[in-house]
């Protein structure tokens, strides 16, 4: 374990995500969606090709036995790349990100609901404060008395939408990783992204106005693939309980991308609902550790022993789990 570089990769790829907002910010929808997500996708493969080849996990990484699943996995991937830059071309960076932060608790009820575990008045109440918080973030857009325009509402659905694809992706990837590589579920999740993004070219693909509008649709590829790569290899040298809330400093990044390069100020219904909300998933987060703890100390060390190191991790996906 290291904490120091674990910690460090963490916030480098909340960075680079945060950095990938900003310039598809900068583009606000002077391009269409769909050729947004596929050089989001195109330029991610090139740092994720060469971290896992460096690793040496390319060979095999295109073989599986579950091609539904990996598809169940990218369709959800498709839809929230196109949200968030539907979303990002629309409302402020700060505002995009606090929604974002409801996709934890999302994952909670998708849990309950699709891989039937059984969720008990703590996570379930901090799911209920946690969706408080996003109620109070719309404030500024729900009042009748807002100076808002259709492309604003518009943002905050494809921003709502995203996160609730990003608690069926995780979902998903509990699924997978069952059986599955990284290498794997990365790659085809980029592949599946890049492609169906092609199916948009006969609905209006623009040729980049200038080489620095080129520049930044390949930068929010660049980017978005070594923000993937900082985040997948930060749980190598530290466990998931402990990173997670490091997640939440993407709203550190966002605040101060959004006001040094859009001038733009969250309001403050936004910072105390991403309060709020921050709070909530981090609750959900050391509730599932105390979990996972609890799970170990309950098997008796004869079992401990003969688990493999998924196995005995306290921190790997729960299914199926008899206590919340």
């Amino acid at each position: 374990m290291n904490i120091v570089k674990a910690v460090s990769l963490k916030l480098a790829s909340t960075l680079m995500f945060a950095i990938m907002g900003a310039q598809a910010r900068y583009l606000s929808g002077a391009y269409p969606i769909g050729e947004v997500a596929f050089f989001r996708s195109l330029f991610a493969l090139i740092p994720i090709l060469i971290f896992f080849g460096w690793r040496g996990e390319l060979r095999g990484a295109l073989r599986t036995d579950r091609p539904k699943d990996h598809v169940i996995r990218g369709m959800f991937s498709v839809v929230g790349t196109f949200c968030t830059f539907g979303a990002l071309a629309r409302i402020p960076i700060a505002d995009y990100t606090a929604i974002a932060f409801i996709a934890p608790l999302i994952t909670v009820v998708f849990a309950a609901l699709i891989l039937k575990e059984h969720v008990h008045v703590y996570r379930w109440s901090a799911v209920g404060v946690g969706f408080t918080g996003v109620i109070l973030m719309l404030t500024p857009y729900l009042g009748s008395h807002a100076e808002l325009s259709t492309a604003m509402l518009i943002g905050v659905g494809f921003a709502i939408t995203n996160a609730f694809t990003a608690g069926g992706a995780t979902i998903q990837i509990r699924r997978l990783t069952t059986t599955e590589s990284t290498s794997a579920i990365v790659i085809f999740m980029t592949l599946m992204v890049m492609i169906v993004s092609l199916v948009s070219v006969p609905f209006g693909w623009l040729m980049p106005a200038s080489w620095g509008d080129l520049a930044v649709l390949i930068g929010i590829g660049i980017s978005g693939g070594l923000g993937q790569i900082f985040f997948t290899d930060s749980y190598r040298h530290a466990p998931a309980s402990f990173l997670a809330p490091f997640d939440y400093s993407a709203m550190l990044w966002a605040f101060a991308l959004g006001y040094w390069l859009f001038g733009e100020v969250p309001t403050i219904y936004v910072m105390i609902g991403a309060v709020i909300v921050a709070g909530a998933g981090i609750f959900v987060i050391l509730r599932e550790r105390y979990l996972g703890l609890k799970r170990l100390r309950d098997v008796p060390i004869s079992a401990i022993s003969s688990m493999t190191d998924q196995e005995a991790d306290p921190d790997a996906p729960v299914i199926l789990s008899k206590a919340s």
